[in-house]
Parts: C-alpha cells; sequence; structure tokens
C-alpha cells in the first residue's frame, strides 16, 4: 500500500485533503493526514478566541471520515527526505511514497531580546488558550500593549476592546499607519475606529526588547504593560530550516512549478512554509492546494499535470463584532470598503470554512 501523507491539518492540509477525496483515489493508495490536534483550528479566528469573544469548540472543525483516509495524532520531530519517512517524538516512524509538507507558521520574534520569553501570541490553540486565560484574568485597568499593526494585531485588539471595555490597549506599530501594505483610505477607516474607541496607536515604534512588564521602543523609552501581545510577523516551523532545501529571505521553502521541493517530485510544499507570490495567508493556502491536488489527480491518471495561476479574493478584517474592512472581493471596482458589509462577508467566509464550502 503506498502512503500519501499530509502534515498538518490547517487550512491548506484541509483543503487538498477535501479535493482528493472528492476524486477516486488509487486501489494501492491510503492518505494519512498527520496532525498534533484531533480537529482542524480556524487559526484566522484565533483572535477572537484570546479575546474570549468566539468560544474553543465554535472554532474547532472535525476532519472529515473516508475508508482511505487514516489520521495520526502526535508531534512531527524529524522529515527525512533521503528515507522518506516522518519521525514522532514518541520515536514512530511512518514511510511516504508522497508527502505534502504543510505544517503552517509560527512567531517571527526577529531576535528581538525578551520577545519570545515574555510575550503571549496566538499561534496555535495552546498559545491562544493561554492568551485568554492571561486577558481573562487581568485586573480592571491593566494595560495591554498589541505589538504589530497588521490584521491580527488589528483584530485581536479590536476584539478585546469589546470584550474588555475596562482595559486600556495600545497598538504598537513600525510603520507610519495601520495596515501599511493596504490602500491608505482603509487604514484611514481602522485608526478612526480605534480613535473612537479609546484604542492608543503608536506608530514608528521600534521594538529593542521585551521585558515581563514592559516593552522598550530604542533603546531608552520604557512603555509598560501588563500584558504584551506579539503579532509581529510569522515564519515557517522550524522543521523547515532542518530540511536542508533552499528556502527564500522568509524561510520559506522555494518550489518548482508544480510546487514540489526541485530534485524531489515526490515532496510537495504547502501554504505558509512554502514560497509563493503572496504574503502567507489561509487563503493562499487554500488556493494553492487545490492546485496542489490538480497535480496529484493528474499523476494517478497517468496524465500531464497542469496548474493555474494562483488567485486570491482579496482582503478581509474585523473590527469586533459589528464593523470591518476588506478590498477585493468584488466591492464595485472600490479599492476597499468598510463598515457593515465587509463585516458580515467575513462571517460569512467564516461559516463557508466550518462548512468547507468555498
Amino acid at each position: 500500500m503506498k502512503n500519501f501523507v499530509i502534515l498538518g491539518g490547517g487550512y491548506g492540509g484541509i483543503t487538498l485533503l477535501h479535493e482528493l477525496l472528492d476524486q477516486k483515489i488509487p486501489a494501492d493508495t491510503q492518505i494519512i493526514l498527520v496532525d498534533r490536534m484531533p480537529f482542524q483550528g480556524l487559526k484566522t479566528e484565533y483572535y477572537a478566541l484570546a479575546a474570549g469573544t468566539s468560544s474553543d469548540m465554535e472554532l474547532r472543525v472535525k476532519y472529515p471520515t473516508h475508508p482511505k483516509l487514516n489520521i495520526r495524532y502526535g508531534e512531527v520531530t524529524g522529515i527525512n527526505l533521503d528515507d522518506k519517512s516522518i519521525q514522532f517524538q514518541d520515536s514512530e516512524v511512518i514511510a511516504y511514497d508522497q508527502l505534502v509538507i504543510a505544517l503552517g507558521c509560527t512567531d517571527n520574534f526577529h531576535g528581538v531580546p525578551g520577545a519570545d520569553e515574555y510575550t503571549c501570541t496566538i499561534q496555535t490553540f495552546e498559545a491562544t488558550r493561554e492568551t485568554y486565560r492571561r486577558i481573562n484574568n487581568l485586573p480592571p485597568q491593566s494595560t495591554v500593549n498589541i505589538v504589530g499593526g497588521g490584521l491580527s494585531g488589528i483584530e485581536i485588539a479590536a476584539e478585546i476592546r469589546e470584550s474588555r471595555e475596562d482595559l486600556h490597549v495600545r497598538i504598537l506599530d513600525r510603520g507610519e499607519r495601520l495596515l501599511s501594505s493596504s490602500p491608505a483610505r482603509m487604514s484611514k477607516y481602522v485608526e478612526a475606529w480605534f480613535r473612537e474607541h479609546n484604542v492608543e496607536l503608536r506608530n514608528k515604534i521600534n521594538i529593542s526588547r521585551v521585558e515581563e512588564d514592559c516593552v522598550y521602543n530604542g533603546p531608552d523609552e520604557r512603555i509598560a504593560a501588563d500584558i504584551t501581545v506579539w503579532t509581529a510577523g510569522i515564519r515557517p516551523v522550524p522543521l523547515i530550516d532542518e530540511l536542508n532545501v533552499n528556502q527564500d529571505n522568509s524561510g520559506r521553502v522555494i518550489l518548482d512549478d508544480l510546487y514540489r521541493i526541485p530534485g524531489r517530485p515526490e515532496v510537495f510544499v504547502c501554504g505558509d512554509c512554502a514560497s509563493l507570490p503572496f504574503a502567507a495567508s489561509a487563503q493562499a493556502a487554500e488556493s494553492q492546494a487545490e492546485q496542489i491536488a490538480n497535480v496529484v489527480v493528474a499523476g494517478w491518471k497517468g496524465e500531464t499535470p497542469k496548474v493555474q495561476p494562483l488567485k486570491l479574493k482579496g482582503t478581509l478584517g474585523a473590527l469586533g463584532k459589528h464593523a470591518g474592512f476588506g478590498s477585493g472581493f468584488g466591492f464595485g471596482g472600490k479599492s476597499s470598503v468598510t463598515g457593515r458589509v465587509p463585516r458580515l462577508l467575513k462571517s460569512g467566509v467564516l461559516w463557508m470554512s466550518k462548512h468547507h464550502f468555498g
């Protein structure tokens, strides 16, 4: 029996899995999904779990069942490309004939001293639960620093504001404006929303180190807080660095035109671990997974594989439960849209993700 192994039950891995399960899987092939958790976590909504406005159960999605699917739970500790094997923390080894690495990302602390030790994060279910616990247990009038003015920082800051009106929330961003890579109109809307809701904004901040009760802007300015939440960047999981393959400046694996490791046609890399022409996102992972599925199925049929250019629909973000912002998604040709409509659309996208539509 041939083993088609998918490492990671996130957006990319699960999209690929559903695409393959909808096809006629060869009689001599089984699919093995590997993940630490017994369910998919909707990572794009972890900010709401951290703030306490969504429950753990709301962000879980059951893995599919299928006669050709086996699920292996555990912590992957090594990938041996030469032996075509996966090593686990419990010393078990699984051999693969084809492999898809879709292990996702972890926080990028950019070498800032103390950042790993003293900040809260939202990159895993476990870390997000701990962030929720710490925010929930804060006494009234405490201060929360949010490091990073990108999508994750904005969404968790807004959700904390709605969850805990008594807290002082502060966003620390190194750019001149929030969402610096987005249209200026969208940034202005988001910044106005935060000012209206008493969230402090600090731009052009250069975090030099983090301590238990503060961060430092440059060498001397101390910015105190009871909790600091880090949302200032991501990078592929450490296992990727151990593969000894070519990587881009972000640490993502450089691939051939069929999303395989060059010289390793049996190994695909999907999502946050893959060097793509887009920033890492759930949407990019899902789009790429669909193309990988086309390549795999073509191989099963003995056909020449074809891939289409990856296309993203746009960006959606939430400002609490009643406001949002977005670009793309067919908003009448406008560069960006703000207010209630993009928030409703984001809720619709979440519903589709839970039910594996679109």
